[in-house]
């Protein structure tokens, strides 16, 4: 098969949503669909037990949340679909973040019931940034929820994208008997928890006699009344705004049900991009240029607990991966061999001894990767930086045990090369003060240091809010005194951290020739 025939049957997208809409059920129905899992698991409970192939950690498992983004693979129909599964807790947002820099489309997950929340809202703009196309998938019919154009106006209000809807659902909660499926002009019918094989009904319209002796006459009328009204005053569906990210094709259904995610899923295939170009120091990189290139967007250390591993995970951008094969890691100017590529299906991993543009490959890394590291084969290609975001939250962290210095200074390394947390050092004292997104990753990263390091730390909050990159030819610390404090990243970067707004515009006005950036240069 042609790189070019290889390039067009993949889809690499990333599911989005709040906590608790239901992703990682999402994730789980379309693996059963590719086979890769003969059993859905359901994560409910903290003591369910089943927990959800794509989240492996143990203190996953413990709390029934993700708090790492998962890679899964899977043929379906002819395509080869690449999922990346990212946390939904906002705790996790900056390793969501770096992962959707990997995805060329996004499936946002809404529930039913509560609509656009916070998460999606954060997530969504990244998504928007990028350009991205979102397909949207409303959870939970099988529950009552919101009225169906509630949600799309707020879609439109909220996140200022319009929207199609590509089916309608016939009934909500206990009265849900199916789906008006407006592009197939056919019903999907609601068979309860049993839906190992999709029920149609073909009809000539939504005004055939077969669709009210199935929804009856209430929601006959309901739905009749609905679907003129998308007809007349809805968005026509235009596949070029799609792409451009402006228009949103909206499918109804119940992932826990199964209730239709076989559908979407075939419409998703159909309607998402290949794998796209990346923008890189040479301008934009087409996935079917030749010879390798790619790029490094997350690093998790300790997959295995048993071997103290860590995996940097690798999207491809151009040209034909081979294990074994010699490339440039640009940032070091030097070659190295991949010796040991995977391919995962979450903490199930093989040996891959090919791949191509769009696929996430995991590569043994013995410490020589980091997050944005380009590897090319023919020319020092250099991909465009991906973002770190200023942390909100920061604390003074200590070792309890000094004879454990080592175990310390190696978990503290490997945790901030993965973006668990971001390190910073006082300067003069050499103090380590950590910054953090969410409170959830200070638990994580003293939990990960007890488990995987064996040792135990002591967390002290500091008062400070946010951080500032600061980019000046002179510097002076002096004038960081006051509410605030001069600090240098894992780059030697000088970072100030401030205590409240006020205390930034202070320094903002003693330091005139500064810039004060949120993100690092």
């Amino acid at each position: 098969m042609s790189i070019e025939q290889e390039v067009a049957k993949r889809r690499t997208f990333a599911i989005i949503s709040h906590p608790d809409a239901g992703k990682t059920t999402l994730t789980e129905k379309l693996l059963l669909f590719g086979g890769a899992i003969r059993l859905a698991g359901t994560v409910k409970a903290r003591k369910a037990s089943k927990h959800a192939t794509s989240d492996w950690m143990e203190i996953e498992k413990q709390r029934g949340i993700s708090v790492t983004s998962s890679v899964m693979q899977f043929d379906y129909e002819g395509h080869r679909v690449n999922i990346l599964d990212t946390p939904g807790h906002q705790d996790f947002s900056e390793d969501t973040y770096r992962t959707l820099t990997a995805a060329d489309s996004a499936v946002m997950l809404i529930d039913v019931a509560k609509g656009v929340e916070a998460q999606t809202k954060k997530l969504f703009q990244v998504c928007r940034m990028r350009g991205i196309p979102i397909f949207t998938f409303i959870n939970k019919l099988d529950r009552e929820g919101r009225n169906p154009f509630d949600l799309l106006e707020e879609l439109e209000q909220v996140l200022g994208i319009r929207s199609y809807p590509m089916n309608w659902p016939i009934g909500m909660g206990s009265s849900l008997c199916g789906v008006y499926d407006r592009q197939k002009v056919q019903l999907e019918l609601f068979q309860g928890d049993e839906h190992k094989n999709i029920v149609v009904r073909k009809v000539d319209g939504y005004s055939d006699p077969l669709v009210k002796e199935i929804a009856g006459e209430f929601l006959y009328d309901q739905l009749v009344q609905d679907l003129e009204l998308l007809d007349v005053a809805g968005d026509p569906f235009d596949y070029d705004k799609v792409m451009r990210g402006e228009l949103t094709p909206v499918f109804f259904g119940s992932a826990v049900n199964n209730f239709g995610v076989q559908t979407f899923l075939e419409n998703f295939l159909q309607l998402a991009p290949a794998p796209t170009p990346r923008g890189s120091s040479a301008g934009p990189v087409e996935p079917t240029k030749p010879g390798f290139s790619g790029y490094v967007f997350k690093i998790q250390a300790n997959m295995n607990p048993a071997h103290r591993d860590r995996l940097a995970f690798l999207r491809i951008v151009s040209g034909k991966f081979e294990r074994g094969m010699s490339v440039r890691h640009v940032r070091e100017g030097k070659n190295i061999k991949l010796s040991q590529p995977q391919q995962f299906l979450a903490q199930d991993r093989d040996i891959v001894e090919e791949a191509f543009p769009g696929d996430i490959i995991g590569l043994f890394d013995p410490g020589i990767f980091r997050i944005g590291d380009s590897l090319a084969e023919k020319e020092d290609i250099k991909f465009d930086e991906l973002p770190t975001f200023s942390p909100e939250l920061f604390c003074k962290v200590t070792v309890k045990n000094a004879l454990k210095h080592k175990q310390y200074q190696k978990g503290l390394d490997q945790l901030t090369e993965e973006g668990t947390i971001q390190i910073f050092r006082t300067i003069g004292f050499e103090d380590i003060i950590l910054g953090v997104v969410g409170q959830l990753q200070f638990e994580v990263f003293e939990y990960r240091m007890k488990n995987e390091y064996g040792v135990d730390i002591q967390l002290q909050r500091l008062n400070y809010q946010f951080a500032r990159w600061i980019v000046d030819e002179k510097i002076d610390p002096g004038k960081f005194r006051i509410n605030s404090t001069l600090v240098k990243d894992k780059n030697d970067n000088y970072v100030a951290l401030f205590e409240s707004e006020y205390a930034l515009r202070s320094a903002m006005e003693k330091n005139p020739t500064s810039q004060f950036l949120p993100t690092a240069p």
